[in-house]
């Protein structure tokens, strides 16, 4: 029997079960600040301290939160699918890594990494940016959050739309439908000949496209789901 090729999307709604704080408000606003002012490049050029304030705060609160059983029934799909699984998280934290899966796409960044603004490297970073260390490769000071913000390009597409054209089966976990490419995905596998399904707290607003959508808490469903599609993959 061909393997079968599995596609999982995450969204903020798996953090959240573990007490990560989503960005947005219902208001629009993140954490209090307009997402123009925290969340683009322009808002970084007018005022980089607050916004390195902002994401310092985000990296301490990512730290003290804990993997939960949705983070985890994922490691246990990668055991089972092996390369034949890719996740594609939307989220900035790394409580994926943190519960065991390896096979993760972070399409818009990660707070837990820092980008130099002078000679382009990435490093791991876990502490503060806000009092503008040097950058480890070339000294400068010029490094930012190595997140995506609004009107950037997010990491890996290219990876992202072969995994997705290619597999089997298409799942969103814990996303909101409302950002985009990732909530074209949907519509991408689909067209492929990809089964679908949505494991979410409450229809998205791309939830009419799933073949399949189920409603609750990630950290019920994913597990559930993980347990089902686990002894078809082994007998």
């Amino acid at each position: 029997m061909r393997p079968v090729r599995v596609v999982v999307l995450t969204g903020a709604g798996i953090s959240a079960e573990s007490g990560v704080r989503t960005f947005r408000d219902s208001g629009g606003l993140w954490e209090g600040h307009d997402v123009e002012a925290v969340a683009t490049p322009e808002g970084f050029a007018r005022d980089p301290e607050l916004v390195q304030r902002f994401y310092d705060a985000r990296r301490r609160a990512v730290a003290q939160a804990t993997p939960n059983a949705a983070h985890r029934a994922l490691v246990h799909l990668e055991e089972a699918l092996g390369e034949d699984l890719l996740v594609v998280t939307q989220n900035v934290d790394d409580l994926h890594e943190r519960a065991g899966s390896r096979r993760v796409v972070h399409m818009h960044g990660e707070l837990l990494r820092a980008w130099c603004q002078e000679c382009g490297r990435r490093h791991r970073w876990d502490g503060d940016l806000v009092d503008v260390p040097p950058c480890p490769a070339c000294g400068e000071r010029a490094l930012r959050p190595d997140v995506v913000w609004f009107g950037e390009v997010p990491y890996e597409l290219e990876r992202i739309d072969r995994a997705v054209t290619a597999c089997d089966l298409f799942v969103s976990v814990g996303t909101s439908g409302s950002v985009y490419p990732a909530a074209g995905y949907v519509a991408l596998a689909a067209s492929s000949g990809a089964r679908t399904l949505e494991l979410n707290l409450e229809p998205s607003e791309v939830s009419r496209f799933f073949d399949e959508v189920r409603t609750g808490p990630a950290a019920q469903l994913v597990p559930q789901w993980v347990e089902q599609l686990v002894p078809g993959l082994r007998a």
